[in-house]
């Protein structure tokens, strides 16, 4: 009986955001109702309903599960910064919009089951080659992610193909194979921020 009513109170705890698990991944439900899978705490002051935790890395979401106001008003919280830095590196802001979108459905706190972070998901290693401080920042974020994709298409000679499949499954494996990794993934990757390309704008690449 006592361990029953030990495993209620627990359940209960949970349920109520009394209790939050050490490290691996927590779960929360955002200010706008959708959820959030993130190894960050978030303070229920700043409008987030904590549900539970899982102990390891692991963050799925699929856009299709935003409603499209949702995600167009997100976009519109980090048009300026994306506009500022794809200027300042000579990136097209709108293939930037792109890939932030294919990424990480503009959820500035989404963790990858590789452990990519941010709305321009970077790896940590990468981040710090890239002086990001504060990987969750939007700002610092952004400006590391164009910061990134600049050097993959100076890298691959201004082709945006090659670029996005390396900044997708590194440049080594686009250098290895001569080209397009014929990832499965890698190759979906392409396809879809191909598709948001032109929803932005832009033609084919």
């Amino acid at each position: 009986m006592k361990g029953r009513l030990t495993l209620l109170l627990i359940v209960g705890s949970l349920a109520s955001g009394q209790v939050e698990a050490q490290g691996g991944i927590h779960m929360y439900k955002q200010p706008d109702g959708s959820r959030l899978y993130t190894d960050q705490k978030r303070r229920p002051d700043q409008g987030y309903t904590y549900l539970g935790s899982y102990g390891r890395q692991t963050y799925r979401v699929s856009c299709a599960g935003y409603k499209p106001e949702i995600m167009q008003a997100r976009m519109n919280t980090y048009r300026r910064l994306v506009d500022q830095y794809a200027e300042e590196y000579g990136v097209d802001a709108r293939l930037v919009a792109a890939v932030m979108r294919v990424e990480s459905c503009l959820d500035r706190n989404a963790v990858s089951r590789a452990g990519a972070k941010g709305l321009m998901q970077l790896m940590p290693d990468t981040a710090h080659e890239l002086g990001v401080r504060d990987i969750f920042d939007p700002a610092e974020n952004i400006r590391g992610g164009i910061a990134y994709l600049s050097q993959m298409l100076s890298r691959f000679g201004q082709k945006t193909e090659l670029a996005l499949a390396a900044y997708n499954a590194g440049p080594g494996a686009v250098e290895r194979f001569g080209g397009v990794p014929p990832y499965k993934e890698t190759q979906s990757y392409l396809k879809r921020v191909a598709l948001q390309y032109r929803k932005e704008g832009g033609g084919s690449f």
